[in-house]
């Protein structure tokens, strides 16, 4: 089992940045990729971006291409998302991610284990 736990949401103004944490247990943190999916009120859970074991290889929505780096720190087992540049329409609940999948993958279905989510608001 892997617990995942997500801090660092909050409100933000458009054209501001946060940066989200998720701190994993339970698990050798190197052996997972990563990612981070989000869901906005009355909308499906949407793929945001992922990395790798090694944090070698990322993947990023078009939506958040450029303004949004995610990164992944393996001694503190820890995977962070930078957000710059933000958007009212980047208003959402975060949720970090974990699979047991060799790809970077894209699909929610493909992760194994998820942390209870963290909210971001963008005013505009």
């Amino acid at each position: 089992q892997v617990q995942l736990v997500e801090s660092g949401g909050g409100l933000a103004q458009a054209g501001g940045s946060l940066r989200l944490s998720c701190a994993a247990s339970g698990r050798t943190f190197s052996r997972l990729n990563m990612g981070w999916f989000r869901q906005a009120p009355g909308k499906e859970r949407e793929f945001v971006a992922a990395i790798s074991r090694s944090g070698a290889r990322t993947n990023y929505a078009d939506s958040v291409k450029g303004r949004f780096t995610i990164s992944r720190d393996n001694a503190k087992n820890t995977v962070y998302l930078g957000m710059n540049s933000l958007k009212p329409e980047d208003t959402a609940a975060y949720y970090c991610a974990a699979t047991n999948s060799l790809a970077v993958v894209t699909t929610d279905s493909s992760y194994d284990y998820w942390g209870q989510g963290t909210q971001v608001t963008v005013s505009s």
